[in-house]
């Protein structure tokens, strides 16, 4: 039995490893962004490794720890994470002490992967709770991925035939939830109320590892 197991609060409450998933230009990370800024206690949000280089407003060690290759490969090495990809070129992984750490204290952990990444967690930790993030419309996706103007045509073009190939695989995660366009609070309440429900599972959810 995991040590977080022993030390977990009485509550009728159990701390979740809880998979956000979804194609490129959903809006994972605004939605991310919007449940830490509502101040929402008893989550924890791994902040994941890259390779990639930041977009404009994000910082190191609030939105990823940007590592260099050598760095990765050296996290890989000392069997560091509990998950890591290559994604469009970049390296992407979870930080398995953080992972244990939040547990420990009672916490739901919030991990943001790709489809990949989530088929490989929900691997190491069956209990995990996977929740897929879809789009209104692949015209909306794509207008999102035009306002990060950081892609060329070629590129979104890649972005969206995987987002395709993504959405058909939606069948493999627990729950699946619709971001409507202008509506991120409904998105993050019905992802929040999902979790709430599922942290009261009888029997509850095993994510040991």
């Amino acid at each position: 039995m995991a040590a977080w197991l022993a030390n977990k609060p009485d509550s009728t409450s159990n701390p979740l490893v809880v998979v956000i998933s979804g194609p490129s230009g959903v809006g994972k990370d605004v939605m991310i962004d919007r449940m830490i800024e509502s101040g929402r206690l008893g989550f924890h949000f791994t902040i994941t490794n890259t390779t990639r280089d930041p977009r404009p407003g994000e910082k190191d060690g609030v939105n990823h720890f940007f590592v260099d290759v050598d760095d990765f490969v050296n996290l890989i090495a000392a069997d560091d994470l509990l998950e890591w990809a290559q994604v469009y070129g970049n390296y992407y992984g979870v930080p398995k002490q953080q992972v244990c750490d939040a547990l420990d204290a009672g916490k739901h952990v919030i991990i943001r992967v790709d489809v990949q990444g989530a088929k490989r967690i929900s691997e190491i930790i069956p209990g995990a709770l996977l929740i897929f993030i879809i789009p209104p419309s692949l015209d909306v996706l794509k207008k999102h991925l035009k306002n990060r103007g950081v892609d060329s045509e070629a590129e979104m073009t890649k972005r969206l035939v995987a987002a395709n190939e993504e959405i058909s695989q939606a069948s493999l995660f627990d729950f699946t939830v619709t971001n409507e366009e202008g509506h991120l609070d409904k998105t993050v309440d019905s992802v929040v109320e999902i979790i709430e429900s599922e942290s009261h599972a009888i029997p509850p959810r095993d994510v040991s590892f």
